[in-house]
């Protein structure tokens, strides 16, 4: 009898949730889930902000009573972060409104992975009026051992990251998500100590598995360039990062199962360089063993072996690398794993062990690119730029790249030589981020919201704003209009708060032909631009050329894969702005990168009326240090002392209206 009541008890408030759930807020926002099998919940309108007013309220139940959930959260997660008192999910562990509460999170961290004491879960998702954010996205399912490792996130200075079950052999059917956050100004460095999965002994190449794999990737999954794909027992290269996010992702099928991996994770502080002491000269690790040497291909290798592509470091001593047959056609390659400025190129021949025979390059050619695939060749002017190297075995030549380049893969091809091909090499240059208030703002990583990207017209859904990031999209954004006019069309970014920005990476894009429909027949990019910005969405200031006073016109891309970066002075801003004025034969086709800084910190000013002399506290909603921008003019954000939360005020103060004093 008391089992009896207890099942209809339960039936009615479940009832009641999804009666309630579909009379508030529609379909999506709550309702009864069975965790036989696996399924997702999102916030309404994820990963699009979600709406206000919300208070969704689900209830999760296994199907036998001794059987556990697991909630693991996707790492793209951001929800209002005022301590969680108007925006918030809440898990509790069971369906009584008295049960105990697992969690309640808000803010852009995802929770760690949630597990009930019993064979139910609850969980609700509230939201004000204001201040809306991308929202959540998790998994349900029944709790397996091993599971609660699947899906961590790790903030700490330093730590350990293993394969579930570590040192014991993983689980099957595992899709398990590691995060790595750092804070601004830090850099992650990732050595893997031990590596055992799975591999296809058929495997040809690097990155080629087939059944279980780890994959790193520099920002979100899916959402950022892919750093690379590993299985087997070789241990992978150390891996270092300045995004200030690296993501691992672990998949493992229902075969065979390995003892899996460990790796060690350190952060360290980033020097910050100032105009007088940056210099983007420094030697990338060809020398030094930093490159690894499965970041060293080659079209061909001569057949006995002794002249391998790893031993074209600059300066080895055990010959160097020589293709099969002596050819304009050959190259040797390198993979940066992740982009950067290159500027400089050093070469060397060598003199054989075996025959005491004298072999180098005399000319080369330069070609970079972004993903391996898709290449550019170096030009001067409209043609291909023909580099002089070397004139005897032994002397290092530098060649300095004129107007550096941004790539991830290098190739060398030699043109011309004396006896045969024989190349020993170091690549120069610098991060991106080296540079004074050059962080990446987050297009690239995954780390901005899709919601803060917007254009003035769209082609297709394949090729929205939200692909416009670079490096990471495979596609790109195309506006609507296959014949727009100059000026015209727009792409723009929103920080989410003001930053200090002083560049641009502009980057091609694949796609966007809407008579063919596949995303690789078009290859478009702007040649020319402009930029402009604003810090409240709605007035707009293009940046100008210092010569005429006019809104500068920046030179673009040349070819759809190869970025570009320019610079200009430091701004305060919250919205960027680009408008193409040029484009090529395919049209306008467009990936960015935001280059810039955090503004001072925030500063509280006290603002007096000179008509009536009353005071009041403000929070600029610039939140700037006012001596370092030259305005005369900003829009303030009321602190109300009940909410603790700034609220827009209808009106623009200016110098003359009201006294400002600066309180830090």
């Amino acid at each position: 009898m008391d089992l009896v009541s207890s099942w209809a008890g339960f039936l009615l408030l479940l009832c009641h949730v999804a009666r309630r759930a579909r009379a508030e807020n529609g379909p999506e926002c709550g309702g009864l889930l069975d965790a036989s099998k696996a399924g997702y919940i999102t916030s309404p309108g994820y990963p699009l902000e979600y709406p206000p007013h919300q208070n969704c309220h689900w209830i999760i139940r296994a199907p036998e009573p001794s059987q556990r959930i697991v909630l693991n959260f996707n790492p793209h997660f951001e929800i209002e972060r005022l301590d969680c008192r108007y925006d918030f999910i809440e898990i509790r562990d069971g369906i009584s409104e008295s049960a105990d509460v697992l969690g309640r999170h808000c803010s852009n961290i995802a929770p760690a992975p949630i597990i009930s004491s019993g064979p139910s879960l609850q969980i609700r998702f509230v939201s004000d009026y204001a201040h809306q954010g991308a929202g959540f996205s998790l998994r349900y399912e029944i709790y397996k051992t091993g599971s609660e490792f699947c899906f961590r996130n790790f903030t700490s200075p330093s730590g350990m990251i293993e394969s579930p079950g570590f040192p014991d052999k993983y689980p099957h059917n595992l899709e398990c998500s590691y995060m790595i956050i750092a804070p601004p100004h830090m850099d992650i460095t990732l050595t893997f100590l031990t590596f055992d999965l799975e591999n296809d002994p058929l495997m040809v190449g690097e990155g080629d598995c087939k059944y279980d794999w780890l994959e790193v990737w520099d920002g979100l999954p899916q959402a950022s360039p892919l750093i690379g794909r590993y299985c087997g027992t070789k241990i992978p290269p150390e891996i270092q990062s300045s995004s200030g996010l690296l993501s691992l992702s672990f998949h493992t099928d229902m075969a065979v199962a390995k003892d899996g991996f460990s790796a060690r994770y350190n952060m360290t502080h980033k020097e910050v360089a100032d105009c007088e002491s940056f210099h983007c000269n420094m030697a990338f690790g060809m020398e030094s063993g930093k490159i690894n040497d499965d970041q060293i291909t080659a079209s061909t290798t001569f057949y006995d072996n002794r002249w391998l592509p790893r031993q074209a470091r600059l300066n080895n001593e055990d010959n160097a690398w020589t293709p099969s047959e002596d050819s304009n056609k050959e190259y040797i390659q390198v993979d940066l794993h992740f982009l950067k400025v290159l500027n400089g190129i050093a070469t060397q021949g060598a003199v054989s062990k075996e025959t005491q025979k004298a072999y180098y390059v005399t000319t080369f050619k330069l070609e970079v690119s972004t993903n391996g695939v898709d290449w550019m060749v170096y030009r001067h002017g409209k043609n291909h730029k023909i580099f002089h190297a070397n004139t005897d075995p032994a002397e290092v030549v530098l060649n300095r790249i004129q107007q550096p380049v941004l790539a991830r893969f290098v190739r060398i091809r030699p043109q011309t030589w004396k006896n045969g091909i024989a190349l020993r090499f170091e690549l120069y240059g610098c991060q991106i981020t080296d540079a004074p208030c050059s962080d990446l703002q987050g297009l690239m990583s995954g780390l901005l919201p899709d919601a803060q990207i917007s254009a003035s017209s769209s082609r297709d859904v394949v090729w929205n704003p939200g692909t416009a990031r670079l490096v990471a999209s495979r596609s790109g954004w195309f506006p609507a209009p296959t014949q727009p006019l100059a000026g015209e069309e727009w792409l723009q970014v929103d920080l989410g708060v003001p930053k200090i920005i002083r560049g641009v990476i502009t980057q091609g894009a694949r796609g966007g032909d809407a008579g063919t429909g596949t995303a690789t027949d078009n290859r478009a990019f702007v040649r020319k631009y402009k930029v402009a910005h604003s810090l409240n969405g709605k007035d707009w200031t293009f940046i100008t050329d210092s010569r005429t006073s006019l809104p500068k016109i920046f030179e673009g891309n040349t070819h759809y894969d190869t970025p570009e970066l320019r610079h200009f002075e430091e701004t305060a801003v919250q919205f960027v702005r680009l408008y193409p004025e040029r484009w090529s034969p395919g049209g306008i086709g467009m990936r960015v990168e935001i280059l810039g800084c955090d503004l001072p910190g925030r500063t509280l000013v006290r603002v007096t009326f000179l008509s009536d002399h009353s005071g009041l506290n403000y929070l600029p909603c610039t939140v700037m240090n006012f001596s370092s921008v030259s305005r005369t003019e900003w829009t303030l954000m009321k602190v109300t002392n009940k909410h603790r939360r700034c609220l827009p005020l209808p009106l623009c103060l200016t110098r003359t209206a009201v006294r400002l004093s600066v309180h830090t």
